[in-house]
């Protein structure tokens, strides 16, 4: 009998390191870093490839590691309750109760998985190996629970829905953005980095396009010596060429391009064709998105596109380097003359020009305007007036207050934006020209 007694006590005994590691091994493969997972396999490690292979099967390897688990409480319940029945008689079930519901409790769930929680890719890479067995070994049986649990849940339902776990992962890793350790300025930085490049997708082109009234053109037919003249004092490399109208684009001059002519034919402007020299113009609808665009430039190996509405209507042009700011920030070269024109006041209010873009401002000061129906601050001012204000009208949105400081015909080109929370002494009176 006593014999009999060790081998039930030592039974429990391993059945519950058995729940244990069951208990840890699912909290550690389910917690486990993905991406260093990825990373490992990678660089060759066998385990972490093994681990990526649950990942993909996770309801398989769940369900083996719930069958199991729930085995092994059960048998070890059952044997306890055998052992104090035989030593106390029916209050033994009670016995067993109470000291199964701890055991299991402490060092079958909450001690296995608190040391896998704290240590899970370690704990991961560790059991692996087994649990790859232990999936291949419960298949059947998971595989038939699962059915029947589709078949349960249907009725609810129940949907798997590769969109939505895209969708997931997305808010996933934007969550992982701005949890990034640290306020330093060059965390900041790299955490607004990393946000734009998912945003890429969401923006379009029409929203960081120079606009055409503020871009370069050139009449083809005027003489070639005044072409040039233009081109050389122009501060950008691609010029649209028109003709007839400015609406009319029939190509695109690049300065470096138009020198190297003028140097091949030893200064003789009168032997230079201009449409020879230029490029046919590359048209983008203004819908097009940022990530697409992006794709676009590098395919066809080129810096310049222009922008034109559902009418074909030129509205600007846009560069690979307009899309490349929306990642890193602003590029200023010799050329920019004013990167940013938003001017800070005492009072804690911004003068901003009409043509800075929602997106740009949120970035640069850490502010959350919407920017779904209005691209610059002058479309979102129109916006929420429903009209063109005049100068001098105020507007309250969302805690912010937007006074009309300056207008150009119809065009809002400085407006006086107090945050919540800033208190305004004195109306603006410099106004950025």
């Amino acid at each position: 009998m006593e014999t009999e007694t060790l081998a039930t006590i030592g039974g429990i005994v391993v059945l519950l390191i058995m729940s244990g590691v069951f208990s840890g091994s699912e909290t550690a493969l389910t917690a486990a870093s993905h991406p260093r997972m990825h990373l490992l396999q990678k660089r060759g490690n066998r385990r972490a490839e093994i681990v990526t292979k649950l990942f993909s099967s996770r309801d398989k390897l769940i369900g083996a590691i719930l069958l199991g688990n729930n085995l092994v409480n059960i048998l070890a319940s059952a044997l306890a309750t055998s052992l104090l029945i035989g030593a106390f008689g029916e209050t033994g079930v009670i016995y067993a109760t109470i000291a199964m519901t701890v055991l299991v409790l402490i060092f079958g769930e909450v001690m296995p998985k608190t040391y896998a929680f704290h240590n899970a890719d370690r704990v991961a890479l560790l059991v692996a190996p087994t649990f790859k067995y232990v999936v291949a070994v419960l298949a059947p049986v998971t595989h038939t629970i699962n059915i029947l649990i589709s078949i349960t849940l249907r009725p609810f339902g129940k949907k798997f829905n590769t969109d939505d776990e895209l969708a997931i992962a997305q808010e996933t890793l934007r969550g992982a953005i701005d949890l990034h350790m640290g306020d330093e300025p060059a965390v900041q930085r790299e955490r607004l980095m990393l946000r734009s490049i998912l945003d890429l997708s969401d923006v379009n082109v029409g929203e960081v396009m120079h606009h055409r009234q503020d871009i370069v053109m050139i009449d083809t037919d005027l003489p070639t010596s005044e072409i040039i003249k233009q081109v050389v004092n122009c501060p950008y490399t691609r010029i649209p060429l028109w003709r007839s109208e400015p609406d009319n684009i029939v190509g695109v001059i690049h300065a470096k391009v138009l020198l190297l002519h003028v140097h091949q034919n030893q200064g003789t402007l009168d032997h230079i064709d201009i449409d020879s020299v230029s490029t046919p113009p590359w048209f983008i609808p203004e819908s097009t998105s940022l990530h697409d665009q992006l794709q676009a430039f590098r395919r066809r190996q080129e810096h310049f596109a222009l922008v034109v509405d559902e009418y074909g209507s030129l509205m600007g042009v846009v560069t690979l380097e307009d899309i490349l700011e929306e990642i890193v920030g602003d590029i200023a070269d010799e050329h920019d003359e004013v990167p940013f024109g938003v001017r800070s006041q005492n009072d804690g209010s911004y003068l901003v020009d009409g043509r800075v873009t929602i997106r740009d401002l949120n970035r640069r000061l850490n502010w959350e305007l919407p920017d779904d129906d209005a691209a610059t601050i002058a479309g979102l001012v129109i916006q929420i007036g429903k009209v063109i204000p005049e100068e001098g009208q105020i507007f309250t949105f969302e805690e912010f207050r937007f006074q009309v400081a300056s207008r150009r015909k119809n065009r809002l080109a400085v407006i006086h934006i107090t945050p919540p929370n800033q208190t305004e002494i004195n109306p603006p009176e410099n106004r950025l020209e």
